[in-house]
């Protein structure tokens, strides 16, 4: 009996060992995002313990802007961005700094707002339109749909530089000098509740685009290969349960909880979330999306010539392909 007592003690002080070695071993990932809906993954990975159980303590950050997002990322204050894509092009292309995009997911949840005033596209000449960074993501989406529309910035409108959607939409319900702004849930849903209206969903006025995803910088990746993959690996898994039909009342509680939202907003942005242009299954990245993202820079900036680039030079997605190799083990 005493041996086994003995056996037993030195079984639960190996046990004790590995579970301390366990914790030693977390490895914490800064992870930075705009607020808003999109976010529901990492929530639900949190919430449920996606990440940790595979050894990642995920610390969110909000950014106010998506410049301070850049530099952030460059300076590394964080690992990992959640955001626009083209965020990253400009990261590469106008900063210089050798980023990658990791991940997709989603194909933009965006409307085009107007104050209630506006009844046309028309109507927006002679006013502004508010924006996050005047040379990026959803800023060149509005200045795409307005000059298909025959208005052109610096001559029918101007751009005022606000911030992210909060910020943008807050600023645009109380300023009469703005005339609209892109938006996206649950700050969209709020929006019209407060009066203002949508001109369309974006994937319906410039059709498909790859818009939210995830991008790192090109050496931390290489530095950190395992840590990312399982990451990737946590978050698809965490997409898998948000878009789980079964799931749908503790997601609908997770986002009024996170982002305290009434129940209707809450609802309204689950409903977004699947709709077309929600989350990607598996948060793919879509290809003939980025095209897009690089026409519109190409387009609306004039950069290499006025002809994008191949999607290569920005992307990364043999971590995405082994992060499901991951999952399926």
């Amino acid at each position: 009996m005493k041996r086994i007592a003995v056996s037993i003690a030195v079984l639960a002080v190996g046990i004790l060992c590995q579970g301390r070695a366990a914790l030693a071993q977390e490895t914490t990932l800064r992870v930075n995002v705009f607020p808003g809906a999109a976010n529901i993954a990492l929530f639900t990975g949190i919430e449920k313990g996606v990440f940790a159980k595979r050894g990642l303590r995920i610390e969110i950050q909000n950014t106010p802007n998506s410049d301070q997002q850049r530099a952030g990322l460059a300076a590394g204050k964080f690992e990992i961005a959640h955001a626009g894509v083209d965020n990253a092009v400009a990261l590469i292309e106008v900063a210089g700094q050798d980023a990658i995009i990791v991940l997709g997911g989603d194909g933009s949840m965006n409307e085009f707002l107007v104050r209630t005033e506006i009844n046309s596209f028309a109507d927006i000449r002679g006013k502004a339109l508010a924006v996050d960074a005047p040379n990026t993501s959803y800023a060149l989406v509005a200045k795409k749909i307005l000059k298909n529309h025959g208005l052109l910035v610096d001559r029918d409108y101007t751009l005022h530089p606000v911030g992210g959607t909060a910020e943008r939409i807050a600023e645009l319900v109380k300023n009469p000098s703005l005339a609209a702004g892109m938006g996206f849930p649950p700050f969209s849903i709020r929006a019209k509740a407060q009066g203002l209206k949508s001109m369309g969903y974006q994937r319906d006025l410039i059709g498909p685009y790859q818009a939210g995803g995830a991008y790192v910088m090109r050496a931390w990746a290489r530095a950190n290969s395992a840590v990312l993959e399982r990451y990737l690996a946590s978050y698809i898994e965490s997409v898998r349960m948000v878009l789980d039909p079964a799931n749908r009342a503790q997601t609908i509680g997770l986002l009024a909880q996170r982002l305290k939202l009434e129940p209707q907003v809450a609802e309204g942005s689950y409903a977004a979330l699947l709709a077309p242009g929600g989350l990607a299954r598996d948060a793919r990245f879509d290809i003939d999306g980025f095209r897009t993202v690089l026409s519109l820079r190409a387009e609306m900036e004039g950069q290499w010539g006025g002809t994008p680039p191949a999607p290569d030079k920005f992307l990364d997605l043999g971590y995405y392909e082994r992060a499901l190799t991951l999952l399926a083990q």
